[in-house]
C-alpha cells in the first residue's frame, strides 16, 4: 500500500483564470525573490500566452511580472539559470533570457526565434537547454525531425529528419554533445554529435513480453550519470535505462513491475525528474541504485518512487496534473499546472 502524504507537507492551491499548460521555476535573482514561468491558454478567447509570476513567500501568492503572446499555444517549455525556452504547437521555438523576464523594466520579448517549413512542421513536442554547457537547444517533433538551436543567433541545424516515419515526444540533454530522445512504442534513442547521421544506441521497448505499445512523455538524465535516464509514459510507466546495460530497464513503476509495491497510477506520466531532495533509503544507497525518481500523471499524482521501496502520494488531485517542477535552489518546493486552471504549490518539510 502506497504511503499517504508526508507530515508537515503544506499544499497551497492557487486558482487561475485560464488553462495552464505547463510551468517551470526560473532562477532567482535575489534571495527575497523567486519566480516562476506559466504557459496558460484562454480557452474562451482561444488565445495563448506566457507569463511570470513572482511568490510572494509567506502568502504563497503569485503576482504577474510581465507577459508575452506566443504565436501558437505552447507545447513545451524549459528553464536554465540563463535562458527559458517555449516552443509551440505551430512548430516555432523561442529563447527568453531568464533574467530580463523577471524584471518590470525590461520588454519580456523572444530574444531568438527558429520557425519556418525548414525547422518543423506542426507541434514541437520536446525541447531542451543545457546549464553551462551547449550553447544549443535541442528540438523534437511529431514530424519525426531532430534540430539544434544556435541560442546565440536562433540559426538551427539538422540532426535528423525521419520524413514522417517516426515520431519524437520527448527530449533530454545528457552532456554538452549528447542527448536522449523517445517517443512511440517505449522507445528510447541516444545522440552523439560526435557520430552524426543516426542514434549510436537505442532501447526498443521491451518493457514487456508481447506489449511495445505506449509513448515516452518525458525523459531526465541522472545529474551525475550521465549514462542513465529516467523515463515516465503511458500506463503509469516509469523506468530507468543504462547505457552500460541497455537491454535490461529498470521498471519503477507500470503495468510490468513485479514488485510488490502497488502503483500510485495507471495513467498516463506527463512527467518525470530525480528527485535529489527525498532520502527515505539513502542510508542503503549504493553504485546500483536509483536516486528517487518524482512524476506526475493523468489521474492527478504527484508522487515519489524510490527503488525498491513504497512509494510516496505527494498531491492527489481530481483533475491532471500537466507539469511540476522541482526549484534547483531550494528542491522542498515543488510547483505543479493542474488542469482545473490551477496551480499548487508543494512544500516539503
Amino acid at each position: 500500500m502506497a504511503v499517504i502524504g508526508i507530515p508537515q507537507t503544506q499544499i497551497h492551491r492557487l486558482s487561475q483564470s485560464k488553462y495552464v499548460d505547463s510551468i517551470r521555476w526560473l532562477p532567482s535573482v535575489s534571495p527575497l525573490q523567486q519566480s516562476a514561468i506559466v504557459a496558460f491558454f484562454d480557452t474562451d478567447a482561444d488565445s495563448p500566452s506566457l507569463e511570470v509570476h513572482s511568490l510572494d513567500q509567506e502568502s504563497k501568492t503569485l503576482d504577474l511580472i510581465s507577459s508575452w503572446v506566443p504565436p501558437s499555444r505552447i507545447s513545451s517549455l524549459k528553464c536554465t539559470q540563463a535562458f527559458a525556452v517555449a516552443s509551440t504547437i505551430s512548430g516555432s521555438l523561442h529563447v527568453f533570457s531568464a533574467t530580463e523576464a523577471q524584471d518590470p523594466s525590461s520588454a519580456f520579448r523572444s530574444v531568438v526565434a527558429a520557425d519556418g517549413k525548414g525547422f518543423h512542421v506542426g507541434r514541437i513536442a520536446g525541447v531542451d537547454l543545457m546549464d553551462g554547457g551547449s550553447n544549443e537547444c535541442v528540438s523534437v517533433g511529431e514530424d519525426g525531425r531532430v534540430n539544434l538551436v544556435r541560442v546565440l543567433d536562433g540559426s538551427y541545424r539538422k540532426v535528423f529528419d525521419g520524413n514522417g516515419l517516426v515520431s519524437y515526444t520527448a527530449v533530454k540533454w545528457a552532456s554538452p554533445t549528447e542527448f536522449v530522445t523517445g517517443g512511440c512504442g517505449f522507445g528510447l534513442q541516444w545522440w552523439d554529435l560526435r557520430r552524426p547521421g543516426s542514434a549510436v544506441a537505442q532501447f526498443k521497448g521491451n518493457l514487456e513480453k508481447g506489449r511495445t505499445s505506449g509513448i515516452i512523455h518525458s525523459i531526465d538524465v541522472h545529474p551525475s550519470r550521465k549514462h542513465t535516464c529516467l523515463a515516465g509514459g503511458s500506463a503509469g510507466t516509469v523506468f530507468a535505462w543504462d547505457l552500460r546495460y541497455q537491454h535490461q530497464p529498470i521498471i519503477l513503476s507500470g503495468t510490468s513491475n513485479d514488485t510488490a509495491a502497488q502503483p500510485l497510477s495507471e495513467s498516463e506520466v506527463w512527467e518525470v525528474q530525480y528527485d535529489s531532495y527525498t532520502k527515505s533509503s539513502m542510508n542503503n544507497f549504493s553504485s546500483s541504485k536509483l536516486l528517487p525518481a518524482m512524476f506526475c500523471s493523468e489521474d492527478g499524482i504527484l508522487g515519489v518512487i524510490d527503488q525498491g521501496e513504497e512509494p510516496t502520494e505527494l498531491l492527489a488531485e481530481p483533475c491532471a496534473i500537466n507539469s511540476f517542477d522541482i526549484d534547483r535552489q531550494n528542491p522542498s518546493e515543488v510547483i505543479c499546472s493542474l488542469e482545473w486552471e490551477s496551480i499548487a504549490i508543494v512544500s516539503r518539510p
